[in-house]
């Protein structure tokens, strides 16, 4: 549960960002892509995260509770790049059938 909260948190937290950026009035160089490109660079963090914690628990080394939390927020991370990859793909179904 404490990764999906802190998942919600984080996606408040660049809402807001967004939200500030495009009430700004004028270029402020944070688009869409830099947002993906930031939010894509966090899923991988936090995959290596759950691989690094999963490592120091086979040697024993790390506490399980630890290994749980970042092997969820890896798998959360996971779903939702999965399910944005397929709206985009949806997405562009959509539009490839629109008639010109």
């Amino acid at each position: 549960m404490v990764a999906s909260v802190s998942t919600a948190a984080a996606a408040y937290a660049n809402a807001g960002k967004i939200a500030s950026a495009g009430t700004g009035g004028g270029a402020t160089g944070s688009g869409f892509g830099d947002l993906l490109q930031q939010a894509a660079g966090d899923v991988v963090g936090a995959l290596k995260t759950g691989e690094a914690q999963s490592l120091q628990a086979v040697t024993g080394k790390a506490d399980l509770t630890a290994v749980t939390q970042a092997v969820n927020n890896a798998e959360i991370a996971l779903q939702a790049v999965l399910a944005v990859r397929d709206k985009v793909i949806s997405a562009y179904q959509d539009i490839s059938k629109l008639a010109i």
